[in-house]
């Protein structure tokens, strides 16, 4: 996943957002004051260092002893954009899956880094166009094989993924790039075809028809034409997260994709997520995807494995979020 800087989303937001923008009170939030903003901090201070001058001194602040509530407090504002809009709370996970460096026995389905050759700026050939016509093979682009395509089209959803190796070791990889095509919900085609109904469209049931219907299941997953390339990602420690969009390590159960062009990366967002599993809890702003538009629109990560595959493939809630954004930036917006 990838995403704008967030000295740019912040002048998009006051350029686009500002009509549907209301401030709060901390007391307007549900669950504020039973959350553990300790864990919080410490998250937003894994990157808030990347953020612009704006931030210099909640960034300041953050990283001094004290406590976390009254930091948050200090340093920040709530401030509800589109709060108009129907809120939908979905989630994403890192996958891990068995794989191969050498295309081999079951291993048959590559990953591939991108093309230099991939025009920048203008869609490139659709997901179908690429997988029909063999135009990436021979070139050794492919980073490791995967033995199944149904899995490897859901990585490319998700954008990032630890692949195991026949001797156990584990490469993880990360988003490379993209063809420059949009992307498009295969379980909202699904789900117009009446093959699914609106509630049973979860990324399982999905994988599931799939395997049942091959022959239809894969021309199904070409209704979506983005195509996600990939890149290996080293250093990294197995106990951390994957990258986001900030090229930092994101948190489970902290960390959530946003619409960069309406909330900042880096930012504070309280969420207040019902459904089954309600969640009320303070997240921060670390990573983007093709999928998430719009003010009151986040992907919630879980974890890596096929367990938070299983919480995240189930998700899709309505709710609100409120982003936190620094007192003097959000009492200007408020006059705007």
């Amino acid at each position: 996943m990838r995403g704008l800087g967030a000295g740019l989303a912040l002048a998009l937001m006051v350029g686009t957002a500002q009509a549907d923008t209301k401030t709060l009170k901390w007391s307007d939030l549900d669950g504020w004051a039973r959350d553990d903003l300790v864990l919080a901090r410490s998250v937003f201070l894994e990157t808030c260092g990347d953020l612009d001058a704006d931030w210099a001194i909640a960034c300041k602040g953050a990283a001094a002893t004290g406590s976390a509530r009254a930091f948050f407090e200090a340093a920040f504002q709530p401030v509800l954009i589109g709060g108009n809009e129907d809120g939908l709370f979905t989630g994403y996970y890192e996958p891990e899956l068995r794989g191969s460096r050498n295309q081999t026995g079951a291993y048959q389905y590559p990953l591939h880094r991108i093309p230099d050759d991939i025009p920048r700026g203008a869609p490139w050939l659709s997901r179908q166009e690429i997988e029909t016509s063999g135009v990436l093979a021979g070139r050794g682009l492919e980073i490791v094989w995967l033995a199944d395509p149904v899995e490897k089209f859901f990585l490319q959803v998700q954008g990032s993924g630890r692949i195991r190796l026949e001797d156990e070791s584990v490469v993880r990889v990360g988003f490379g790039g993209r063809n420059g095509h949009s992307y498009r919900s295969v379980g909202r085609e699904m789900i117009r075809l009446g093959i699914f109904e609106e509630h049973e469209a979860s990324a399982q049931r999905i994988k599931r028809w799939v395997r049942a219907n091959p022959h239809k299941g894969l021309k199904m997953l070409w209704h979506n034409p983005s195509y996600i390339f990939f890149r290996e990602i080293e250093g990294l420690h197995y106990s951390k997260g994957p990258l986001g969009a900030m090229n930092r390590p994101i948190t489970a159960g902290r960390s959530i994709a946003i619409d960069p062009d309406i909330v900042p990366l880096g930012a504070p967002v309280w969420l207040e997520k019902d459904g089954a599993e309600p969640l009320r809890r303070l997240m921060v702003a670390q990573d983007t995807g093709s999928a998430i538009a719009g003010a009151q629109r986040a992907d919630i990560f879980y974890g890596s494995g096929d367990e938070a595959g299983e919480i995240a493939g189930r998700i899709r809630d309505s709710g609100r979020m409120i982003v936190l954004l620094p007192s003097q930036r959000a009492r200007a917006l408020a006059r705007n």
